[in-house]
Formats: C-alpha cells, structure tokens, sequence
C-alpha cells in the first residue's frame, strides 16, 4: 500500500510540475559563453617577430594526434618518449640509447652543461644561444667566454686556443644565434676533431633544418663515430611545436647516461610528444614550413637592403639587422604594434627580426625606414 501510494505521490507531483512549467513563461535560452581567450597567441593586430617562432605549425598532423590522444593525458608519458627515441635514432643511423628527450632542448642543454662539468669549466661564444649556459654558472659553474671574430662569426681558432685542462664542455651553436650565421662545415669538422679527445663539444643545432643543406651541415655522423661530442636538437623551429616543449640530445650512451640525472622531465608531456611522433617524419609539412620562413627571411632581407641597412647572412628562421640604435627601432616599431627583439647586452646596433607570418613581415618592412632613422 505504501508503495503504490508513493508512486502515485510521484506521479502526481511530476503531472504537476510538467503542467506548472507549460504554464510559465517563456524564456529565451542564454547564449553559449564565448570562446576563452588564447593566453599563448600574440595580441590580436599585433605583428610578433620576436621569439623565432614558426607560426605556420603544428601541422595538421600533429594537431590531430593531441586531439586523437588527449585522453591519455592522464597517464604518464614514457611509453611515447620511448617511441620518439626510437623514431629519432632510426632516423639517425643510433640506437634509443644515444638519444636523450627533453622538455625543448633548452633542458638537455641544462643536462649537458650541469651533468658534463664537474670540476671545469665550459667555453663559449660570447654572443650566441647561453640560457643553458648561465644557469649552469647560476649554479656554481665556471665559464670562459671567447669574443666574437670581426665579422661577427664563432672565432673557432680562438676557442681551440682556450681550450685548457680544465675545459670540460665546449659550447658550440651552429647556426648561432642571434647572428643567424653558419659556420664552415670543414672548419667546424677540424675544431671538433681537434677540441673533442681534450673536451666534450656540444653543438646545438636548434636550426639545422633551416640551413640549405641540413644533412651536410650536421656533425650527427661523428656522434654515430663515437666521438666526444653532443648534437642537441629541437621541435620548436621548424616543426612549430614551440609551446608544446620537445627536443632532445644525440650522443654517446656514455654521455647520455650521465646527461639523463638531470633531466627534470618525468617522461615528457603527452601532448608534446604526441604532436612530435606525428610530425616528426612529416616531409610535406617541413618543406611548406621552409618555404614560408625563407620567404620572410628574404623579405626582412631586402626591406634591410633597401633602407640602407647591413645585414648578417642568415641560415635560420631570423635575420640580425644593423641600425643606428637597436632600442630606438625596438620601441618605435612596437608603437606600431610590431615586436622585434632589442638590444643583446653590447651589441646596441644590432636588431634580431624573427620570420613570422608573411602578413606580419610586410608590416614590418614597411614600418622599417622611419623606425631606423638616426
């Protein structure tokens, strides 16, 4: 009896309701909410050209690996950074255990100039791509910097001159950056064979893919010769993975072994990782890639030539420009919603333009003139 009672409660109270909201008012449904804004992407109207990114990427492939994978974000991410080492070191002509994966490869950098130095120093370039290198002397490393040739290239023959017992790390970036120059491929080969047996070289190739000639301009094949050497790499250039942090490190499983203790990474990110599997054999994406940045790249060329201003030859994603005053030009073209890179520490006449979207490159060379008057 109690039981029917209740359902016929129930039911009564849902006869009811149904006929009270029939009788109410209409109302008109809310609006979904807007999209959230995107924290990552540059202001709406603003040209960005100043962090050497790829705004072409990630390519549709990798796009569609977060989405199909996004689900196993729960779960830790060895299982893909194995797959990547395995992938790369094929690639390579290595084996898994000579590759070391990293959050970017600004942290098998880190890895490199902690893990590599007990005891010594590391030499370097005293213009080139050091956030590695500083944190390392942050830390209590020591550091000996050598001064740029006079034509602004990585004096080689300066540094195998420094080169001493207690060097334990020599720091190579090739092409370098900021300058965006290239150094001679047989020259490189020389001070690497000869600065090697005394010290450990690490070259870091973030924009090896960018050059004319990518395989040539590699010391890869001395680190499949077991040489003393470390070739670091990077997803954030050409591959357009900046944000999504994913690189790694080439070399002996001896130098890898002790490089991997001070990686903080715990098997990478999934996303990350993820979008890198996808695109890393992705030839289409890499050679439209290209083609769009040495098409900005000539195009912050010719504006520089055609205002009368010196440029260095680049093999990268962005062009060092000389103008009367790098901190002047810097704040005049972000007056007009254009972001360059200023001033790098003493080198006050030069301005680093990163090859961002063609659109955005055009804004640039023809806001250059007027911003770089004396």
């Amino acid at each position: 009896m109690t039981a029917a009672v209740s359902r016929r409660t129930l039911f009564g109270i849902g006869g009811g309701a149904t006929l009270a909201l029939a009788s109410a008012p209409a109302r008109a449904l809310a609006p979904p909410p807007p999209p959230p804004a995107d924290p990552f992407a540059p202001p709406e109207g603003v040209a960005f050209l100043a962090r050497n990114e790829n705004p072409y990427g990630p390519s549709p492939r990798a796009k569609q690996a977060v989405a199909d994978l996004c689900g196993s974000g729960c779960y830790y991410a060895s299982g893909g950074e194995d797959r990547l080492a395995a992938m790369i070191a094929e690639a390579n002509g290595l084996t898994p255990d000579h590759v070391l994966i990293g959050a970017g490869s600004s942290e098998v950098l880190n890895c490199a100039t902690m893990g590599l130095t007990g005891g010594g120093h590391i030499l370097s370039a005293d213009l080139t791509f050091d956030p590695p290198v500083r944190y390392a002397e942050a830390k209590g490393v020591a550091v000996k910097r050598v001064p740029l040739a006079p034509d602004m290239q990585v004096d080689l023959a300066a540094m195998q001159a420094a080169v001493g017992p207690d060097t334990r790390l020599v720091h190579i970036c090739n092409p370098n950056n900021p300058t965006g120059l290239l150094l001679p491929n047989a020259a490189l080969r020389s001070f690497a064979a000869a600065v090697s047996p005394k010290a450990i070289v690490l070259v870091d190739e973030a924009y090896n893919e960018l050059t004319a000639d990518p395989a040539g301009e590699s010391l890869v094949d001395r680190v499949r010769a077991g040489d003393n050497l470390i070739v670091a790499r990077t997803f954030s250039k050409i591959y357009g993975l900046a944000g999504m942090r994913v690189g790694y490190a080439l070399a002996r499983p001896d130098i890898i072994a002790r490089m991997r203790p001070w990686s903080m990474s715990v098997g990478g990110n999934t996303g990350g990782l993820a979008a890198a599997i996808a695109t890393y054999p992705d030839a289409a994406f890499l050679g439209y890639s290209k083609g769009r940045i040495l098409e900005a790249r000539e195009m912050i060329e010719a504006a520089a030539k055609s205002a009368g201003l010196p440029t260095l030859k680049s093999a990268t994603n962005f062009v060092y420009v000389k103008v009367p005053d790098a901190a002047a030009v810097q704040k005049r073209l972000e007056a007009k919603g254009i972001l360059i890179r200023g001033p790098y520490g003493k080198w006050t006449q030069w301005s680093r333009v990163s090859c961002g979207k063609i659109e955005d490159v055009a804004r640039y060379a023809a806001a250059l003139p007027e911003a770089a008057r004396a």
